[in-house]
């Protein structure tokens, strides 16, 4: 399920946003067309008892909720829920975890369901309330801003608030100059040399560094002044969470931390691993660590490691944190790289070593500083060298390696300096913010949870508000900059992480059943009405700044086509969101986004006089023409927003679906097929939903194509009239003119091809539904249609 307004508060243009605080919300199903809980409904009917599986956490037990809201009014058993209602805990999907689950059901806590309530009823009306506000008022404004939204969110907009103020901190920076003094002694009796490091380290001004230069250079031998040495130890990693998982994989394998999750997924609804979505790092008590071990031992890659723990006995873990989650992410099965695929084997690689790693002794090295004097000033080395690799030999990467190898010396030996040298640097800025460092600031601030924090990273990459650079680097955009500028000019609180640490806090508060749902919701969301309020009243200072950074609609883009009420030439603004700009009538018409925009011979439309335009997603895509009015502003009612003239119903139009409509598409069963008249010479037709890819390739060598009014007998399509070139005629005796149904005359069917376009949106499962326009209501024959699918595929 998920929540929504109400249907009139979804409509940006009548809806002000400032009412969206307290408007009605309801929960709908997430995805009508799988009809879940139609499904659910009905598996309900026959049940007296109910056992909900799902995630064990606060979203889990939400979940249950819905199901409950669902099930309950149908069950055959009535009576109090406490009785037909259980709960399953469990944390892998093995035989053994699911034995146990079910010998131990509990409840569903319904106040960690209301702590859910209530954090997504606050973000749907904050978020939308901020983000129709300035999406709609900057790209008003400006042309260039590359962002089709202009989002807030409660966890975003912090979440972007850290890589701004990195960027801030490297733009002000001011590079000072130091200088060190480098030194090399050669060892005695023939040894290697060894570069030595001076215990004043850096001189910020350069006389005093010159006149230490100069002492030294005096002195031509180093005294070793003692040698210590000190045996340490490198700690074993703690057990695997969720949020130290994404650090790694970021920083460590390259992979961003919304693909880690999506891997980590994958991995745990087949078994290869425990559930993904934790802060816990402290195993349970009575886990069983040589059950998971033994699984290990198959592997051609870690098996010896996990063998060699089973023989000599496995370390006690370190003690970590029990959030109270799930226990830590844990292998449960043993896997190779071509079970599992090469992107998500790295992952699991990673998963199964840390583990075996987190059994497995400490490292120990042996620390060693050798003092030298030299002209009274003290210089020292350093070396390291394993002793014992323990945990190192799973996890190599993390192995002890020698520095410098240090000669065997004797304290009081003497060495001969070979040379003296004053180096000059400058102290650098810091670097953007890794990935991996902008998961610990959110953890550490409480912004986002271990399940939602790689979905925050990844809104600001989409919003444009940030680029991913070389080393999974976060590097703010001018539009990222200015956003948090001008929340910090207007409210701080707005981008600061204090303030969703405080909202996160109040909603625990529910989740221990210490705070009412009602009263947590209703303070908080008065809190952020006054802040919108506020923010609305004084959003001409964030204006101001990007008026310095961003060019002004009458500035950008190029002449296109004419506008239908001016008849002057209105602008083609590419930059996302891709629209077209009058600039005398001040007014602004969306145009498809991701497609390539050309004016259509100068031909305008019949209602309004704009001139058409020709939208295409590709050379493998769909090619159709629009009316910028039109697609902004349909005339027909059964013509929807953001329609093409492959779907308007004008019925004296050449380029409508009136006149071009062939017949309903196979694939999606809601669109229609529309001949393409800007396809010559490869003619074709192609679904007119644009979620749809369906595009039928027609006759390479047609002179012209033309959709007749005569339907065919056996399927009810419209039949074409082709003119076909006459030296490269398909027809007998050079006959160049033929007319008939693609599917069922025999030389047109052998003729056409089916395929699939490039979309410019994300398709979505589609739904049975009758057709729009030319063919409606005439639905061919299932026999036909299963001929037809049968002959494509």
């Amino acid at each position: 399920m998920s929540i929504d307004f109400e249907g009139k508060y979804n409509n940006w243009e009548k809806v002000d946003p400032g009412e969206l605080f307290s408007a009605p919300t309801i929960k709908k199903e997430a995805n009508p067309k799988l009809n879940i809980i139609k499904f659910l409904e009905k598996e309900a009917r026959d049940a007296d008892y109910i056992v909900l599986w799902l995630d064990c956490d606060r979203e889990g037990e939400n979940i249950c909720f819905e199901v409950l809201d669902i099930v309950l009014p149908v069950m055959r058993r009535s009576g109090n829920r406490q009785d037909v209602v259980f709960r399953a805990h469990f944390s892998a999907i093995t035989d053994k975890d699911i034995n146990a689950a079910l010998n131990s059901v509990g409840k569903p806590n319904e106040n960690e369901s209301q702590c859910v309530d209530a954090r997504q009823d606050l973000d749907l009306r904050l978020g939308c309330a901020f983000t129709r506000f300035q999406t709609k008022y900057f790209q008003g404004k400006y042309g260039d801003l590359d962002s089709s939204l202009i989002s807030y969110g409660p966890c975003q907009t912090p979440t972007l608030g850290f890589c701004v103020d990195r960027h801030d901190k490297i733009q002000s920076f001011k590079p000072e100059p130091f200088w060190m003094i480098d030194v090399s002694v050669k060892c005695p009796n023939n040894g290697p040399s060894i570069t030595l490091e001076w215990a004043r380290g850096r001189i910020f001004e350069q006389p005093v560094a010159k006149m230490y230069l100069s002492i030294i250079k005096e002195n031509k031998i180093a005294v070793i002044e003692n040698i210590l040495k000190k045996e340490k130890t490198k700690q074993r990693p703690q057990a695997l969470n969720t949020v130290e998982m994404l650090r790694v994989a970021s920083a460590s394998l390259g992979i961003g931390p919304q693909q880690a999750m999506q891997s980590a997924e994958h991995l745990y609804t087949r078994g290869y691993i425990s559930y993904p979505r934790t802060e816990t790092t402290h195993y349970p008590e009575n886990f069983d660590f040589r059950s998971s071990l033994s699984q290990q031992t198959k592997s051609r890659s870690w098996g010896d490691s996990a063998s060699t723990l089973l023989s000599q006995g496995i370390t006690k873990p370190r003690k970590g944190s029990d959030a109270g989650d799930h226990p830590p992410i844990t292998p449960m099965l043993c896997a190779t790289e071509q079970e599992v695929g090469h992107d998500n084997w790295r992952l699991y690689e990673y998963i199964v070593r840390h583990f075996i790693a987190s059994l497995s002794p400490d490292c120990t090295y042996l620390h060693t500083v050798i003092n030298f004097k030299l002209a009274e000033e003290s210089f020292s080395c350093t070396g390291n060298s394993p002793l014992k690799p323990g945990f190192t030999e799973v996890m190599p990467w993390h192995s002890i390696n020698d520095q410098q190898t240090l000669p065997t010396l004797t304290e009081g030996g003497k060495c001969e300096v070979e040379k003296t040298n004053l180096l000059e640097r400058k102290t650098s800025p810091p670097d953007y913010l890794t990935e991996s460092e902008l998961i610990m600031l959110m953890e550490k601030h409480g912004i986002g949870t271990d399940a939602s924090i790689p979905t925050h990273i990844n809104n600001i990459g989409q919003r444009n508000y940030v680029t991913v650079i070389s080393g999974r680097k976060l590097q703010p955009t001018n539009l990222g900059i200015m956003l948090v500028h001008g929340y910090k000019k207007i409210d701080p609180d707005l981008a600061l992480p204090t303030m969703r640490s405080a909202v996160e806090k109040q909603l625990n508060l529910i989740a221990l059943g210490k705070a009412k749902y009602t009263d947590v919701l209703k303070h908080a969301v008065t809190i952020f009405q006054q802040k919108f309020h506020y923010f609305v009243a004084h959003v001409t200072s964030m204006d101001s700044l990007f008026e310095v950074t961003f060019t002004p609609l009458s500035e950008s883009g190029k002449p296109m086509s004419r506008c239908g009420k001016c008849r002057r030439f209105m602008k083609y603004i590419s930059a996302a969101p891709p629209r077209l700009y009058c600039n005398t009538c001040d007014e602004t018409y969306d145009l498809p986004p991701k497609t390539n925009v050309k004016l259509y011979k100068e031909l305008k439309c019949p209602l309004d006089e704009f001139e058409l335009l020709v939208c295409s997603t590709g050379t493998n895509g769909k090619t159709y023409t629009l009316c910028p009015y039109c697609y902004n502003h349909p005339p027909f009612r059964d013509m929807k927003k953001a329609s093409g003239c492959n779907s308007c119903t004008h019925p004296g139009c050449e380029h409508s679906l009136s006149s071009l409509g062939v017949s309903p598409c196979m694939t999606c069963e809601t669109g229609i097929l529309v001949l393409d008249p800007t396809s010559s010479p490869k003619w074709k037709l192609a679904c007119n939903d644009n979620r749809c890819p369906t595009v039928v390739t027609l006759f390479q060598h047609a002179h012209r194509i033309g959709v007749t009014e005569e339907t065919c007998e056996k399927c009810s399509a419209y039949e074409l009239a082709v003119d076909f070139h006459k030296d490269k005629t398909p027809l007998e005796n050079k006959e160049t003119k033929h007319k008939g149904c693609i599917f069922c005359d025999q030389i047109f069917s052998s003729l056409i091809k089916l395929k699939h376009a490039r979309l410019a949106v994300k398709r979505r499962p589609a739904s049975k539904g009758r057709g729009r326009g030319r063919g409606r209501g005439k639905k061919p024959p299932k026999d036909k249609m299963s001929q037809l699918a049968a002959y494509f595929v």
